[in-house]
């Protein structure tokens, strides 16, 4: 069930809760209760290919998969009308991504949650059968990691776990069917460590029926039928009713301007235009090369610009990662100060020499010489691709 719907539910079932003449109030006492529904965790990618760049990897693309089935049971007592305490078992499924990288291979990291919870939670009756909740309390979750990786990606540690404390909150519905039996609708928040030193969040949207002990049913309530009223009878003369007003209708509202889609844009500039060779500051020159790009953008709503630094194969692996990484990031530092563009919008990655231009056989020899680090200019290049809508 996505949160949508479960917006959706929770209106339907206020709507019918105000419409409905019975009457059942909260009493005190024991309850248990289940609800089933969807979790949705928040995956850090970013943080997924900061790790992969210290390892000397680029991500070229991530897959998340965010949503599973979540559930819960639990029993609690009910104080009074208002307050309560509950305490259970849940289990949130499972959720995670798998991080295709240059070099070739890939990361796919696996995580799973269940645990116990113990929740103060309040009520506020709206009618006799309609309430609105409110919960606060304490989850002890137990989250089970699984990593793997193919190709030149190598885990060290497949399968860390961890148990911690965190808060949870949740907000949510009830409408009493019967006097022992409620409906209800939740929408909760659990915080929840995981097993290599991150913290985030998993929300979930919940449908579920509490049975309340004891319950007793209403006194039924006895009417008095009042006599009919006595009606006189009068001759009255009604004129005529005067035509029914022409009602006009106001003009159609013109259409909604419709943003038209730009197709993705990318740009190679070459690194020898841009900076000196092995460097990383951008020359004056390149300046004017990235302003002519700005001043094409204006007008464009920016979704998106990825801005990838390439060198050659002169040099040691590691080198070549982070100068091509610095490389972009000074692009992407530019970028944000001569434009309004928001520096979130812009990714920088480092390629190293991964992925030449020039073909095999075409630049001869291993030996630096002048040559040959003409031959490979081409090789040298930051590639920015640019995504959004026009104005």
């Amino acid at each position: 069930m996505k949160l949508q719907r479960a917006s959706g539910t929770l209106g339907l079932l206020a709507l019918v809760a105000i419409a409905s003449p019975s009457a059942f109030a909260e009493e005190a006492g024991w309850y248990l209760g289940a609800n089933v529904g969807q979790s949705r965790a928040t995956i850090d990618d970013a943080r997924i290919s900061s790790s992969l760049l210290g390892a000397g990897f680029t991500s070229s693309s991530i897959a998340d998969n965010d949503r599973d089935r979540a559930y819960k049971v639990f029993g609690g007592y009910q104080f009074n009308r208002y307050i309560g305490v509950e305490g259970g078992y849940f289990n949130l499924g499972r959720a995670g991504f798998t991080a295709t990288t240059v070099p070739a291979g890939s990361l796919s990291g696996d995580i799973r949650v269940q645990g116990l919870n113990l929740d103060l939670v309040g009520t506020l009756p709206i009618t006799d059968r309609f309430h609105v909740l409110g919960r606060v309390g304490a989850n002890y979750a137990e989250a089970s990691d699984t990593f793997t990786g193919t190709g030149l990606v190598h885990v060290g540690n497949p399968n860390p776990s961890k148990r911690d404390t965190n808060y949870k909150v949740g907000l949510g519905l009830g409408y009493a069917l019967t006097p022992a039996l409620t409906l209800r609708a939740e929408l909760e928040r659990y915080r929840i460590d995981d097993a290599v030193g991150n913290k985030g969040d998993i929300d979930v949207a919940s449908l579920g029926l509490v049975y309340r002990f004891g319950a007793k049913s209403p006194a039924p309530v006895h009417r008095v039928m009042a006599p009919p009223p006595v009606v006189e009878r009068v001759a009255v003369i009604a004129a005529a009713p005067p035509p029914p007003p022409v009602a006009v209708a106001p003009p159609a509202p013109p259409p909604p301007a419709r943003a038209t889609p730009v197709p993705l844009k990318k740009v190679t500039f070459s690194t020898d235009a841009l900076f000196d060779f092995d460097k990383k500051v951008i020359k004056e020159h390149g300046k004017m090369s990235l302003d002519k790009l700005t001043a094409e953008l204006r007008g464009v709503n920016i979704d998106t610009i990825t801005v990838t630094g390439h060198t050659d194969r002169i040099g040691p692996h590691a080198y070549n990662v982070k100068l091509s990484a610095a490389r972009a990031e000074a692009v992407k530092a530019y970028l944000v100060g001569s434009t309004a563009i928001a520096a979130n919008k812009i990714v920088a990655v480092g390629a190293n020499g991964s992925n030449p231009v020039t073909k095999p056989g075409q630049c001869v020899g291993n030996k630096v010489s002048k040559a040959l680090i003409q031959c490979l200019e081409p090789d040298r290049r930051v590639d920015i691709e640019v995504s959004g809508t026009k104005l």
